[in-house]
């Protein structure tokens, strides 16, 4: 299992917590922290829209874009300190001048968001790298991403994909949980599940249903300021969650084979019962089963299990209350 949590921009512009994200984030167990590596000239303008309306000091999403980036010698301690902590650096890029820093930060893959899986103008760039991609399906139907896996095939790019819904925070009827199966089933790669729910359960949900990369966002608190951070784990959260995937993974690495119990054997004969009467009964008594327990240890009468081939059997002595049946006593 591959775990990422994504910082995106809980940042905030700020250098320092951006740091503080990734010390705290690398605690919980997470494999990769990653960002978001917006560069405002080359993929956004002055003409885009705002997803949420969440900012009072960015007059355009434009302006949000510019305030959100790092300089180059930026990146590189934010590089530099995942290195240090142990986990890998990781960055949705959203331009190809996105891609030329990151190549010269040296990432080892590349994360597409949802909304630049039909960008072939990035994907062309990126796969000249030769590096592989995790494509967050999102946005996309089956018959995008058919043009985007033929597209990547064709340049012989190892890629993953991971089922997404983009819907922050997203409900549980639109989780889309059945289409990891589905990703699976048609394109033959590993994938995984990108989570917005802010919730524990939908990754553990994701982890027993196959998914081999989780990713989800992060923040220090719910209640910060940002478009992503009511569709975000906290800290806390984060780390119990790590360790129940890691649980799962391991219950799914090891199949139980149910047609052999050889194990439980001492268990057994701890649990399982053993016929007594519940009554005292007289010689020549005809058994039914009202006269009939089970009682602990096995063995030390008739099975449980056989109850019914005594039913309308004699007893041939006198037997107290709570004394086992054997086979020679009827």
């Amino acid at each position: 299992m591959f775990i990422i949590a994504e910082v995106g921009q809980a940042h905030e512009g700020s250098l320092g917590l951006a740091l503080s994200y990734i010390d705290a984030l690398a605690d919980t167990g997470v494999d990769a922290v990653k960002f978001q590596l917006h560069i405002a000239e080359a993929e956004s303008s002055e003409f885009e829209p705002f997803r949420v309306k969440f900012s009072q000091q960015d007059k355009t999403r434009f302006d949000y874009w510019k305030r959100m980036e790092f300089t180059l010698a930026e990146w590189k301690k934010i590089k530099a300190r995942c290195d240090q902590k142990g986990v890998e650096f990781l960055a949705s890029a959203f331009s190809n001048a996105a891609v030329e820093l990151l190549e010269e930060l040296g990432v080892e893959r590349y994360k597409i968001g949802s909304g630049e899986v039909s960008n072939f103008l990035l994907l062309e760039r990126i796969a000249k790298t030769g590096k592989p991609v995790i494509l967050s399906s999102g946005m996309s139907s089956f018959k995008e991403l058919d043009r985007t896996v033929e597209f990547l095939r064709k340049r012989k790019v190892e890629f993953f994909i991971l089922q997404c819904t983009t819907a922050y925070p997203t409900k549980p009827e639109d989780y889309g949980l059945n289409v990891i199966s589905q990703l699976r089933q048609r394109y033959g790669v590993m994938v995984g599940y990108s989570d917005h729910s802010a919730k524990r359960e939908t990754c553990i949900a994701a982890t027993a249903l196959g998914a081999e990369i989780l990713e989800f966002h992060a923040v220090f608190d719910r209640r910060s300021f940002g478009p992503d951070a009511t569709s975000s784990l906290e800290i806390d959260e984060i780390k119990s969650l790590v360790k129940a995937v890691r649980n799962i993974e391991t219950s799914l690495e090891h199949p139980v084979d149910k047609s052999d119990n050889f194990r439980y054997k001492d268990l057994k004969d701890i649990f399982e019962k053993s016929l007594a009467v519940n009554k005292d009964l007289p010689a020549g008594h005809k058994l039914t089963f009202d006269d009939l327990e089970a009682k602990k240890p096995k063995g030390a009468g008739i099975n449980a299990s056989q109850f019914e081939k005594l039913i309308g059997k004699k007893i041939k002595n006198n037997m107290k209350q709570w004394e086992f049946l054997n086979e020679d006593f009827i």
